[in-house]
């Protein structure tokens, strides 16, 4: 049975790939198809989830080589509900708001783009130089959401994995799910 959204998941080599793999974890517990491309760059990062790359892969429907630039996820006429990178590394971050892919997950982010369909980058760096506010600059104009990881407190959270998890609920909101396990704020 054909699932009800298709959602591509970029990871890439930015420390902080624990938000792509709580990610992939929590898409699976929605009606989506997920297709995963991970860059070399997030392969010599994510020992940092303390899970090795067969565990992540596990967690997509398809998951498609970064040099695969024949991959359907290369085609705007391969519909998909968007694209979420997570860690998105100043380089991809670079390569997409220039149009200038090098792999297939910059690729992937650009056919996204051109395709007017949602992008949500989760950068990671700082401090920012003035290139990165251009590039993230650039990315909104074209539509994109620039979405840094920066924690909420108010729902008190009580470990990183709650810190990651409410960030990464807000994420999904711009996509439509709902995640009950967050703490919405109710006013004072």
């Amino acid at each position: 049975m054909a699932k009800s959204k298709r959602i591509i998941v970029g990871i890439s080599g930015a420390s902080g790939s624990i938000y792509g793999l709580r990610l992939l974890e929590k898409l699976r517990a929605q009606d989506v198809e997920l297709h995963l491309v991970i860059s070399k760059g997030a392969k010599m990062t994510l020992p940092e989830t303390g899970k090795t790359l067969k565990d992540v892969e596990q967690l997509a429907d398809v998951v498609h080589h970064e040099d695969n630039f024949g991959a359907t996820i290369s085609s705007g006429s391969f519909k998909t509900d968007g694209m979420i990178v997570a860690p998105c590394s100043m380089r991809s971050l670079a390569a997409i708001a220039h149009g200038a892919p090098y792999n297939l997950l910059t690729r992937a982010a650009d056919v996204v783009l051109k395709e007017r369909r949602r992008l949500v980058l989760l950068t990671r760096e700082t401090p920012l130089t003035l290139a990165h506010i251009r590039n993230m600059e650039s990315v909104t104009l074209m539509g994109g959401v620039i979405y840094p990881p920066i924690p909420a407190f108010y729902h008190q959270p009580k470990d990183i994995n709650e810190l990651v998890d409410f960030t990464l609920s807000r994420v999904l909101d711009l996509f439509g799910f709902d995640d009950p396990a967050i703490k919405r704020w109710e006013g004072l």
